[in-house]
């Protein structure tokens, strides 16, 4: 029997290109989405066997209905990537607060749910991998993105420390940090009158995935999941002062109108 990975967000983007990276590696795919796209996942996918799952993440219900199904397939759970996320742009003072709280409840209270029931069915296999997709935004203050940048910096801390735990029992926790990557997460934030509504100048997806599908499997801690480019940026972020980061995100994220 082929192994089994558990993938959020699994429909488009990042979470797309890990869900093929790792069909190719032999592992069946149970994928979760928001959208009716997610019952495409098989014809990407024809070479493993799928199981779709429409859910809303940012419900109790919906991370009920995830692994309700998941435990349905009496398998067990070889990788689990919390991949699922979104973004919203604008100055804070004039953002939609209900918005905001469906960001937090996506972004980092559904991620906390859901890896409670991974964490516990891997621990009890003694044996299981566990991807978390953050951001390079957890590296800095992310003005015009205020509170998008807040909860990759709450995963990105969350993945260290569990990664800490989960070592007796055989598991390991590695976050993936993307750097800006051409698929339409800016554009569904609003964020089309930004430097960050151009693809043009971001990272291939297929290349963030491949980083973070291969540092899962090298058992790394954490990766930064882009290009040469994107990696200096990174090294450079953590000698930078916080205000010079601020002002240097701000740039690139402050709408143009």
């Amino acid at each position: 029997m082929d192994k089994l990975a558990l993938i959020t967000g699994a429909s488009a983007g990042i979470g797309l290109e890990i869900a093929k990276q790792l069909a190719d590696r032999g592992y069946d795919i149970a994928g979760v989405g928001s959208g009716d796209r997610i019952h495409d996942l098989q014809a990407k996918l024809p070479g493993v066997n799928v199981t779709p799952i429409q859910a809303d993440l940012r419900t109790e219900e919906g991370i009920e209905q995830v692994w309700s199904q998941v435990e349905a397939l009496n398998r067990p759970l070889d990788v689990a990537v919390l991949n699922a996320g979104r973004s919203l742009g604008g100055a804070f003072l004039d953002t939609d607060l209900e918005t905001e709280k469906e960001m937090i409840a996506l972004n980092i209270t559904s991620q906390v749910l859901l890896a409670k029931k991974v964490v516990r069915t891997m621990a009890d296999q003694r044996d299981g991998r566990i991807l978390i997709t953050t951001s390079m935004s957890a590296l800095t203050p992310t003005p015009y993105e205020s509170i998008y940048g807040p909860t990759r910096a709450f995963m990105f801390s969350f993945a260290e420390g569990l990664r800490e735990e989960m070592k007796e029992y055989g598991v390991t926790v590695t976050a993936l940090l993307p750097g800006a990557t051409a698929t339409d997460f800016h554009q569904t934030a609003g964020m089309g009158n930004t430097m960050f509504g151009s693809n043009d100048w971001k990272n291939d997806p297929t290349l963030v995935a491949q980083r973070g599908v291969e540092a899962l499997f090298a058992g790394k801690d954490h990766v930064i999941g882009g290009d040469a480019k994107t990696r200096r940026a990174a090294v450079v972020n953590k000698f930078l002062p916080e205000r010079i980061k601020a002002a240097r995100f701000a740039k690139d994220s402050k709408p143009t109108s």
